[in-house]
């Protein structure tokens, strides 16, 4: 069985660095210089663009695309270019607390007036926003556990256990049916989506490739470990208030039970874990290395910051009344400008 003809399609280019990487991938050119990384935007769609492909090979690859590329060594020497860039511009421009503690201070306080994504889904959005939101946060929540568990060799003793715990409940504790990432996929359903793994790759605008990307980027170095368990405790600690409006968000639209199921569930499910990342998955990895602390609150700002930069481009588009797409969903509630 040729198991490299599954897989999304590769999507097309926006730039140098991206159309290099494509062709290289399809077979009909050779790679970027590394050094052009040096000049291109760390937070554009080329560089963004690119670095995903890259890292997509470490999950489901691409249709046409065989597995031996996943360690090739020329496309690993870019991929390092492109993460430099994209790091170094991270560690430059990230609001990084003056410890762990006010970082993790920060996530428990909920504002009173909240003026987020959820908030304006919760409060105006119509069926047409949350499709769209939908389909960006496909290309995060179809995988999203998956690069946290790369995490799990790097740790031991009481860290390693309540990853564990928290990982195998995003599983779906050994049911198929109720694996997050299923879940979302029966969300999309409800909501007249494609749930293809990689669908909507070439709707997504850069700061939301930069959103998943973090992940990777954090889950495939073990010297950016504390940073993977900074973006974890991120993701569960602000999970539960925001589900709750998403879930809101959905009932009042009518978006399908599917679609309210999901956020019902992390409601519940990430007000537990977020007590046990706190003090099982981050104290117990601090009681064993310390000096990771400033890695964990690197990993809680980064990921807070690069979310901030998405929730300004979506509600930007959304209150001016245009997509906030690349290019437009099918069906008959897709929404024209």
């Amino acid at each position: 069985m040729n198991h490299h003809l599954r897989g999304p399609q590769l999507p097309p280019s926006r730039g140098p660095l991206s159309a290099a990487v494509t062709g290289y991938l399809g077979g009909t050119g050779p790679l970027p210089r590394p050094a052009a990384a040096e000049d291109a935007d760390p937070y554009g769609d080329d560089l963004q663009l690119a670095l995903y492909l890259c890292y997509e090979l470490h999950y489901r690859g691409f249709a046409g695309v065989g597995p031996d590329r996943e360690w090739d060594p020329e496309l690993l020497r870019v991929r390092g270019a492109l993460e430099r860039r994209f790091l170094t511009a991270l560690r430059a421009d990230t609001p990084v607390h003056d410890s762990l503690d006010d970082a993790l201070g920060a996530l428990l306080v909920e504002p009173v007036e909240g003026t987020g994504v959820s908030h304006f889904l919760r409060d105006e959005g119509e069926l047409w926003h949350l499709r769209e939101y939908a389909a960006l946060r496909s290309l995060y929540h179809l995988k999203e556990a998956d690069p946290h568990a790369w995490v799990l060799p790097r740790l031991w003793g009481r860290a390693k256990a309540a990853m564990a715990a928290v990982e195998f409940d995003e599983f779906g504790g050994g049911r198929a049916e109720r694996v997050h990432a299923r879940l979302f996929a029966d969300l999309m359903t409800d909501l007249d989506l494609d749930p293809a793994y990689g669908r909507y790759l070439d709707a997504a605008p850069a700061p939301m490739l930069a959103v998943v990307n973090l992940m990777s980027l954090f889950g495939l170095h073990r010297e950016l470990r504390g940073a993977l368990v900074g973006h974890f405790a991120e993701v569960e600690i602000t999970s539960s208030p925001g589900s709750r409006r998403l879930a809101e968000a959905m009932r009042r639209t009518g978006a399908g039970p599917a679609a309210e199921f999901f956020y019902d569930e992390h409601v519940e499910a990430d007000a537990v874990h977020e007590q046990v990342v706190r003090h099982d998955v981050i104290g117990g990895l601090l009681e064993e290395e310390p000096e990771l602390a400033g890695d964990i609150a690197f990993g809680i700002d980064a990921t807070e910051y690069l979310e901030d930069r998405l929730a300004r481009r979506l509600l930007s588009d959304w209150r001016a009344g245009r997509s906030s797409l690349r290019t437009a969903l099918s069906g008959e509630m897709a929404h024209t400008s």
